[in-house]
């Protein structure tokens, strides 16, 4: 609680003009001023993610109107939650950057826009923040889904209909829009407004200590409270909008690899469901 404090007081002083980055190579190593939103002027600028993907960025950042569409080597846009594959070798999964740690910009794929570009979140018509910035980088599974209509009766909720979301913990700064594989160690059962949302916790395969941590029980030896870190952030987060704690499954636990593979496993069927028709798509989801 200490530390959301220290956040409440000091975000709003962050919260200043966002710089432009064009052109930035995606690098392993690659340290970003992330923690303000760049401001984007130019209406298109091409920025290469690693060697396979790049992102076509439109509009001004500062409206509602900016999108960042995922675009494959040829330059040809590709949904990010649709034709960027869940499962990476060996094991590892991709996860697309949806919010840089350190930034406030409640960033999002649209799920009911074709192409499914990343924007920003918007409530009472304004362009959504969190209270605080977020200490980890924070994205999505791609091909996964919380079916809404499947009841978990283990913590007596149904999916939130959004793709699974990630918590990164590595030590860089992801890029807004970038696709990195991931290792998943962990997650939270988050009971959001009564919907379960998936917490994944993982680690970019490139970080320095990757190689260290494999299970849940690794992290806590690795990085010392990063998961009470994780549960309290976002159990507390909505809190200064006047809204009630979030609350977790399974006693607040954070279950270890094998359960967190299944949860990919099950929500990767789920999706499959979506688009295959076999699961009806009541609530006007852009499957392509």
């Amino acid at each position: 609680m200490q530390r959301l404090a220290m956040h409440a007081a000091g975000v709003r002083a962050s919260l200043g003009p966002r710089q432009v980055i064009k052109q930035c190579s995606f690098q392993p190593k690659l340290h970003l001023a992330a923690a303000r939103l760049p401001q984007r002027r130019a209406l298109r600028i091409q920025t290469t993610i690693r060697s396979q993907y790049s992102k076509h960025e439109k509009g001004d950042s500062s409206t509602t109107d900016y999108r960042i569409f995922i675009q494959d080597k040829g330059g040809k846009n590709v949904s990010a939650w649709h034709d960027i594959p869940l499962w990476a070798e060996d094991g590892l999964v991709n996860f697309i950057c949806e919010i840089p740690k350190e930034s406030s910009a409640k960033m999002e794929v649209a799920t009911d826009e074709e192409g499914t570009p990343i924007k920003q979140d918007i409530k009472k018509g304004k362009l959504r923040f969190y209270p605080y910035n977020i200490n980890w980088n924070y994205g999505l599974l791609p091909q996964t889904w919380e079916d809404p209509n499947h009841h978990n009766s283990d913590v007596d909720a149904a999916g939130d209909n959004d793709p699974v979301d990630v918590v990164e913990i590595g030590g860089q700064t992801g890029v807004m829009g970038a696709v990195y594989k991931v290792k998943p160690l962990g997650v939270l059962a988050m009971i959001d407004d009564g919907e379960l949302d998936w917490k994944i916790i993982a680690i970019d395969i490139n970080d320095p200590k990757a190689s260290s941590v494999n299970d849940i029980e690794d992290v806590e030896r690795e990085f010392p409270g990063e998961v009470d870190k994780i549960r309290t952030w976002f159990r507390d987060y909505k809190t200064p909008d006047g809204k009630p704690q979030n609350k977790f499954g399974y006693d607040d636990k954070a279950m270890n690899k094998e359960f967190t593979l299944g949860v990919i496993k099950e929500t990767s069927g789920f999706y499959q469901n979506l688009l295959s028709g076999k699961t009806e798509n009541t609530k006007g989801l852009a499957l392509k």
